[in-house]
């Protein structure tokens, strides 16, 4: 497969630089070729973004839901061929990888329905005869810029609501999902989507992605990446007086109380830490424990790590596949080294594979103080450090301790310890008996501090980002 860009609905093949995609799984086996864009794509695309945007905007909610559900349908029919791709690209394990597929069908769904739902409310006047009410106005265009860990449902989890609410969009994904992203782009051009309303860039962020925020005229910015780029496009935007929203990184904590169910909480803790190699950025980073049940919680974990399946992405009973990339596999193998050297092993993973790969084992250690690296980094990777606290109020005040506040989870049978975590923990978004990956596509996803930029996606609460409000009032008599 080859990369593409559309643009105004036509598909374009970008004359620069090539990149050939190998397959993380299996570095003997190619997947496709990604071509890069220049600058220049990056203009064709606002043009055409904005030709469409009238017309567009200028639609019924119920007619733009109806093409969204049309995109969901076409993704439905295309499940299993689109997992299989990004599972090949990227490396997320195949099972993983349908169930994100199957949330991005969701997605669409959901802000499909928001085409008939109100949009404003009408407030009383100070005097008589007054209509004064306010309503909903899209932003005009939008550009989206997506990583490469949830190749599908992050793009669509910003495209859906941003088209519903009137807006086109101009989006760049990541170079390490740009197959995945052309194939999605193909299968919504399958719909009676109107051209230029999407608008698809592959390229480099330095190439492409800086002439697009600092030249382009654009109405908005939501961005989900690391937290050095989302600092610069924070302050471009701030500038150029362009709305913003940067999700980016977390060093998220579980907490484990000294009643915790163990035979229900570790399953959480290695989901949580574990699955998709570590790559989320709401991934458990951190456990803290109380010291009476420390031991039998560091047992427990040896115990199920060492089980836990490294395997090749499309192989069904693969618990854990490859890092994505080269870039990504010694960024995390230089934390696992120093984690293996300076720590004490918690649990490790000695599992063998009979191909060359992209893969790095599960580690969970422990010895670490609250200020190193390990504890304070984000990692993007399988390993997990363990922490001792003497009680509830030394653990919550531990977990508070990073600059980061984007998840949190708490174990425990005590409910009132429960409601205390949930007020006390400084993230954006809380959990008991649960792990911190995974919050639903229906609820608000973001976090406080340097993980997020105050707004939230998902939910009811993207349509505030992706709209402005306009005071309307009519005077008739």
């Amino acid at each position: 497969m080859e990369s593409k860009n559309w643009i105004g609905g036509e598909w374009i093949t970008p004359q620069g630089r090539e990149q050939t995609v190998m397959n993380p799984s299996n570095l003997t086996e190619e997947v496709g070729v990604v071509h890069l864009s220049d600058s220049s794509h990056a203009f064709e695309a606002e043009k055409a973004a904005r030709q469409a945007s009238v017309p567009w905007s200028g639609m019924t909610g119920a007619a733009r839901g109806e093409i969204l559900y049309q995109m969901a349908n076409a993704l439905e029919e295309k499940r299993e061929e689109l997992a299989v791709l990004a599972s090949t690209e990227m490396g997320k394990p195949i099972g993983e990888m349908r169930g994100e597929v199957t949330r991005g069908i969701h997605l669409l769904r959901y802000y499909a329905a928001e085409g008939v739902r109100p949009t404003g409310e009408v407030i009383p006047a100070s005097i008589s005869h007054v209509h004064q009410y306010t309503k909903r106005i899209p932003l005009g265009v939008v550009a989206v810029i997506t990583p490469w860990n949830f190749p599908v449902a992050i793009p669509i989890w910003k495209i859906a609501p941003a088209l519903i609410c009137g807006n086109t969009v101009i989006w760049k994904p990541a170079e390490t999902a740009s197959l995945t992203a052309t194939r999605l782009a193909e299968i919504f051009a399958t719909t009676e989507l109107p051209p230029g309303v999407i608008n698809l860039l592959i390229g480099k962020g330095k190439e492409i992605g800086a002439p697009l925020l600092e030249e382009v005229k654009l109405d908005a910015v939501s961005f989900t990446g690391s937290s050095e780029t989302g600092s610069q496009i924070a302050v471009i935007c701030a500038k150029r007086n362009i709305k913003y929203q940067t999700e980016m990184g977390g060093k998220n904590a579980a907490v484990v109380l000294k009643d915790a169910d163990l035979e229900k909480t570790v399953p959480a803790l290695l989901s949580g830490a574990f699955r998709s190699a570590g790559q989320k950025c709401t991934a458990t980073s951190r456990i803290f424990v109380e010291k009476e049940i420390a031991a039998a919680l560091k047992k427990a974990l040896s115990e199920e790590i060492s089980r836990i399946t490294v395997a090749p992405a499309l192989e069904p009973a693969g618990y854990l596949g490859p890092v994505a990339s080269r870039e990504q596999y010694e960024k995390v193998s230089h934390y696992i080294e120093i984690a293996g050297r300076q720590g004490q092993i918690v649990g490790d993973n000695h599992s063998r594979l009979d191909q060359e790969g992209f893969y790095i084992h599960p580690l969970a250690v422990s010895g670490f103080d609250i200020q190193h690296p390990l504890a304070q980094e984000e990692i993007f990777g399988p390993l997990a450090v363990l922490f001792e606290a003497a009680d509830f109020d030394e653990a919550v005040e531990l977990c508070n301790q990073t600059v980061y506040g984007l998840s949190a989870s708490l174990f425990t049978r005590d409910l009132s310890q429960a409601h205390r975590f949930l007020e006390q923990a400084e993230a954006g978004m809380v959990r008991v008996n649960q792990e911190t990956a995974g919050v639903e596509y229906q609820a608000p996803f973001g976090g406080l501090k340097a993980s997020s930029s105050h707004t939230r996606e998902q939910g009811q609460a993207a349509l505030d980002f992706y709209t402005q409000i306009k005071t309307c009032a009519i005077q008739y008599t």
